[in-house]
């Protein structure tokens, strides 16, 4: 007698009633290593500095080909609890949508890849196929001891896919429309000018820091970083804060201090921009004869996988399961396939994220089982 399918929906609701905010494991890694071990995975828990890591093997290493699916468990803080209208963490049904936090970002997806992957080795394991599913609880937070020390474990001990999907949220609208093949880097800096402070009324007494940052900051966000390539959109820097911390109308501050934050596609890396602007900061100080310091920091490189092989899999089922042809985009912000396109070729497919990060996150139930078949569908065909 066959067992019986898991249920990618129930799966979701379990995990959304693990409170896992970042970098709490709220149980999530604890549920998932014992429904995975029950289906013959090897499951090791990685853990790093505080951070849960779950990783889970299906075959033997030598296999010829290795699938990887990688996603995370851990989710945003609330906000105000008091506006949502549904328990944050009930995961309760109403009007057609599964509520609560991490429901649509991302537990849902890594519930739709768990069951897929349950299914397909316990119904039609593949000869001489292996299956990797690494979950991390450090996505949403500085993932520094997330995916990475997962990769740098899987090192360590010889592990290693051929092919990787992220199972993030990647449509905006409509489930099928989009596949992400790549993603902006994202680099954050912070500057502080230092001149003199002063009486207002006597300017020429001080060395004013302000009108040096709105020249610098000036400088910074209308330079046009580049038109945009291939398969990316144009960099973007935004300029996110400008502060003194000055209250006094009569007094000339001694620093000011600035954030911008970029956006950067494949036709920069984080080092050259760096240079950009240190060399602006030093002809603006030197300018106006004050002190420039910058600090940065950067979240991750841009990266692209080709179309190829891997897009076209994913692809084919997500047209095949939805007849929808979803674009392949670069959009968006960035993701753990940063770390994991240095492993191997890597894309991403996932659910609508509408409601990612927001009050009353939900997630509509009827697309679970719908991902949970295209991820079964890409399983078949990559080990037919």
């Amino acid at each position: 007698m066959p067992n019986a399918p898991t249920d990618p929906v129930a799966l979701t609701a379990d995990l959304v009633r693990c409170p896992s905010v970042t970098p709490e494991e709220g149980g999530a890694l604890v549920l998932l290593g014992e429904l995975l071990s029950k289906a013959g995975f090897a499951c090791t828990r990685v853990d790093r500095n505080g951070v849960s890591n779950l990783f889970a093997r299906w075959g033997d290493k030598g296999a010829a080909k290795t699938f990887g699916f990688n996603g995370h468990t851990d989710v945003v803080p609330l906000g105000d609890e008091t506006a949502w209208t549904m328990p944050p963490f009930g995961a309760e049904q109403k009007d057609g949508f599964l509520w609560g936090r991490g429901a649509t970002d991302m537990k849902s997806g890594v519930a739709a890849f768990v069951a897929a992957a349950v299914d397909f080795v316990t119904d039609t394991p593949p000869e001489n196929g292996a299956l990797i599913l690494t979950v991390t609880g450090d996505e949403e937070g500085d993932a520094t001891d997330g995916t990475a020390a997962l990769l740098d474990w899987m090192r360590d001990n010889g592990e290693a896919m051929d092919a990787c999907l992220v199972g993030e949220p990647t449509c905006p609208d409509t489930l099928g429309e989009m596949i992400k093949i790549g993603r902006r880097g994202s680099l954050t800096a912070w500057f502080t000018l230092t001149g003199e402070q002063g009486h207002a009324a006597y300017p020429h007494r001080a060395r004013n820091p302000l009108p040096a940052m709105a020249r610098l900051m000036d400088r910074l966000a209308s330079h046009s970083l580049d038109t945009g390539t291939d398969h990316f959109d144009p960099s973007t820097l935004a300029v996110v804060t400008i502060d003194t911390g000055n209250p006094a109308t009569n007094v000339i501050p001694a620093q000011c201090r600035a954030t911008v934050n970029i956006r950067f596609n494949d036709a920069h890396d984080s080092a050259s921009l760096i240079g950009w602007m240190q060399g602006e900061l030093d002809s603006v100080a030197q300018e106006f004869g004050i002190a420039g310091e910058m600090k940065t920091k950067v979240s991750g490189e841009s990266f692209l996988t080709p179309p190829g092989p891997l897009s076209d899999l994913v692809a084919q089922a997500v047209q095949a399961e939805t007849g929808i042809t979803p674009e392949l985009s670069t959009t968006g912000g960035t993701s753990d396939a940063r770390f994991v396109k240095d492993h191997c070729p890597v894309v991403e497919f996932g659910l609508v994220g509408r409601t990612m990060h927001q009050v009353d996150e939900r997630v509509e139930v009827a697309q679970i089982p719908r991902l949970k078949a295209i991820y079964t569908r890409i399983l078949q065909d990559y080990f037919a």
